[in-house]
């Protein structure tokens, strides 16, 4: 859907706490628009190809830690249900449009865009087929603190679970696109992030237990126990209109 936003305008961001819901949120705030909402959808089915699934339990602390309201719907397994909860969470907000953190899943673009559209939302990717070696940098660069929660493809074995990006992280999810071809970014559904600290975060979010689960070829780094704790200095960026959820 083509965007014609005015630097006034209210938007809600789809979030899972990954790192490509978290970033889309923050090129948002950067281009002056006001984030109101974080909504964050919880599917039934652990294996849905819309909606991010490990750690949606953190969505509830990170909200906290940007100082937004979170509006959470469950969803029944299949596409119909999934879709459903996409269309009743999209009904709470009082927004002008919805910011998503798509790359390049054809499957999930075209039906986040028809449910907005069914409502008259409109529907901004700003990560939406960039290049995905350059967003694997600007992750870094911009300042997010970022660990891996899942991994389900060739290449990807269990000392990832957990493990904390960094160039040498980068470096190896590009020699595994040449070597097994994996989607940089994780699209195909090769792994699933988990963001403990970014630049529109007042707190960021420590993990005081996870376990790992590893069945067959793939894993799921699961958080058991985590607190919001103070950062070093003053965020680079506060989102405009954002209200306290209380103390962390």
């Amino acid at each position: 859907m083509r965007l014609a936003f005015r630097r006034s305008v209210r938007i809600a961001a789809l979030f899972s706490g990954g790192k490509d819901s978290t970033y889309a949120a923050y090129v948002a705030v950067q281009r002056g628009w006001e984030l109101t909402h974080l909504l964050s959808v919880i599917p039934e089915d652990r294996d849905s190809m819309l909606f991010h699934v490990p750690n949606l339990s953190m969505t509830a602390l990170l909200a906290q830690a940007m100082h937004l309201p979170l509006l959470t719907e469950a969803a029944k397994a299949g596409e119909a249900g999934e879709l459903d909860a996409l269309r009743r969470i999209f009904h709470r907000i009082d927004a002008d449009g919805v910011v998503v953190g798509a790359i390049a899943s054809d499957y999930q673009h075209d039906r986040v865009n028809r449910i907005a559209e069914e409502l008259g939302l409109r529907v901004f990717a700003p990560l939406w087929r960039h290049d995905a070696h350059r967003l694997l940098r600007d992750y870094l660069v911009s300042g997010f603190e970022i660990v891996f929660s899942s991994v389900s493809a060739e290449g990807l074995d269990a000392s990832w679970l957990g493990r904390r990006w960094d160039k040498e992280t980068i470096d190896d999810l590009l020699r595994l696109e040449r070597s097994r071809g994996i989607h940089p970014c994780g699209e195909g559904g090769e792994y699933e992030t988990l963001v403990l600290d970014a630049p529109l975060f007042h707190q960021r979010l420590e993990v005081l237990r996870a376990e790992s689960e590893w069945k067959g070829t793939a894993g799921v780094w699961r958080v058991l126990e985590a607190r919001l704790v103070p950062k070093d200095g003053i965020p680079t960026v506060a989102a405009p209109g954002a209200r306290s959820e209380g103390p962390g």
